[in-house]
């Protein structure tokens, strides 16, 4: 009988658990509530109008079909049992494992307050995600029928809780919208005239990041016309506004909208895995795990995600989709070791970079040297330093050709700093993320792409309506295109 691998959770972590583990000797099942993979670093796209639900959603089945060790189920554990080795559905199924990975992901946390819940939505899911679309689009469509100039005023009044990547990434796309989208779609509004409030309880927005870089974020957040509002914790929340307290200073923001990127709670699996394997929960909910991210004890359980608890060299691993993807291959690769009895070796994270972009033509990044400023710069200052490895959710690597690539289309350095450009990862059916950037006001239709290891990075170029597609490898064209 082959060897049964339980995943539970097809986001990051346990797709990529599930990708690891196509070709190995095992009976593969994998666990969600919902039957699709969510490329959520996009969400806020999706928020804000600029993507459809259907861009970043990619049906779990589709993207494992090839699998034929492998199936899916729709469902939701609620309980594990430890010592049968099965996990609990809500519906009273149970599904046997030999190895059980976890990684059911993680939610809001209001900070013991969840009933502003339903007044400031988070972004987590497609729901949340459309739920927040209709109240930006609302608040412009109510404006404009509004005769009370301090009505109106507060429907144009937007404050984002949160000043990490979300927040940054939010923030800056209403001040789009505001400012450039809707700009000619009103009558008796100004859509320019729509305030914007970022609201972070550090000293800077931006936290992980180095400080010059959140200088640079927050400069870039200023030119559209977002106002930030650091050293600042939300202590009220209600249906007119948010009152915020900077050191012993309480001041009110009347806004109709009111949007939720701030705290994470890990998925109430953990005090399930606590309850039945005495493993220590952290105060965000997340399983303490061992160096190989088993639970103490359980050498068959693996923690990964949002939901594992892992220091190294004494500090935690943030929790991004970068740490989830390395998490669940690790996890996958010591499982198919274990069977042949070969030497493990204890989870090593490999921090890449991080990037958040701001806007359609802006974006900051950390990989190796600082790199700031709109996205052609960050791509061209990438490749004069040599050391490209890859931002966040970008894979780019040393000598890449990319920018040799453009330098081929004999554009002027000049006139590739004017290109507006739109930075989209797609989640294609074979688990590539590609990365598309659009390169506007440049004259003649021509495309580049290059086969980065697992990624692919597609340059086009635009001008117009004219799409042409190079060297995709397979890529769904409908999913690729801008």
């Amino acid at each position: 009988m082959a060897h049964r691998v339980v995943i539970v959770g097809g986001g990051f972590g346990g797709l990529y658990a599930a990708r690891s583990l196509g070709r190995a000797d095992v009976e593969l099942t994998l666990i969600d509530r919902r039957n699709f993979h969510l490329f959520q670093p996009l969400l806020y796209q999706v928020a804000t109008g600029a993507l459809s639900p259907g861009e970043i959603a990619s049906p779990l089945r589709y993207v494992l079909n090839r699998q034929k060790n492998t199936r899916v189920l729709l469902g939701e554990v609620s309980d594990i049992d430890v010592d049968g080795r099965a996990v609990i559905c809500t519906d009273g199924s149970r599904v046997p494992y030999d190895s059980l990975i976890l990684a059911p992901g993680s939610t809001h946390s209001y900070f013991k307050h969840p009933e502003w819940a339903k007044i400031a939505p988070g972004l987590k899911t497609v729901e949340d995600a459309t739920a927040i679309r209709t109240r930006v689009l609302l608040a412009f469509e109510r404006a404009e029928k509004e005769t009370d100039p301090e009505a109106q005023r507060a429907q144009l009044t937007f404050v984002v809780v949160g000043g990490g990547p979300t927040g940054v990434e939010l923030a800056g796309a209403l001040g789009e919208i505001s400012r450039d989208t809707l700009k000619k779609d009103f009558r008796s509004i100004n859509p320019a005239d729509a305030r914007i409030f970022l609201v972070e309880g550090e000293n800077r927005v931006l936290p992980p990041y180095p400080p010059d870089l959140s200088k640079a974020a927050e400069k870039s957040l200023i030119e559209l016309g977002v106002q930030t509002r650091a050293n600042s914790m939300v202590t009220d929340v209600d249906e007119h506004g948010v009152t915020i307290r900077s050191g012993d200073k309480e001041t009110r923001i009347e806004a109709r909208t009111v949007l939720w990127a701030a705290g994470v709670q890990a998925s109430p699996l953990g005090k399930v895995v606590a309850e039945r394997t005495g493993a220590e929960l952290d105060k965000a909910g997340r399983v303490s795990v061992e160096p190989d991210l088993s639970v103490k004890g359980h050498p068959e359980i693996l923690i990964v995600g949002d939901l594992a608890r892992f220091e190294q060299e004494g500090k935690l691993v943030p929790g991004v989709a970068p740490t989830a993807m390395q998490e669940g291959q690790y996890a996958a690769k010591l499982i198919v070791k274990r069977l042949r009895n070969e030497k493990t070796e204890p989870f090593h994270y490999r921090d890449k970079g991080s990037l958040a972009t701001i806007g359609r033509n802006r974006a900051v990044a950390q990989i190796g040297p600082l790199v700031q400023g709109n996205l052609a710069e960050v791509i061209k200052r990438l490749q004069l330093a040599g050391e490209i490895e890859d931002a966040g959710y970008i894979e780019l690597f040393r000598r890449s050709a990319v920018v040799e690539q453009l330098q081929k289309l004999n554009l002027g350095g000049a006139q590739i700093d004017d290109c507006v450009l739109n930075l989209r990862l797609v989640l294609h059916a074979e688990q590539l993320n590609a990365v598309q950037v659009d390169l506007r006001n440049v004259s003649g239709p021509e495309a580049v792409a290059a086969d980065l290891n697992d990624f692919v990075v597609i340059v086009q170029v635009l001008p117009g309506q004219i799409e042409h597609e190079l060297g995709l490898q397979g890529l769904d064209n409908r999913r690729a295109q801008g």
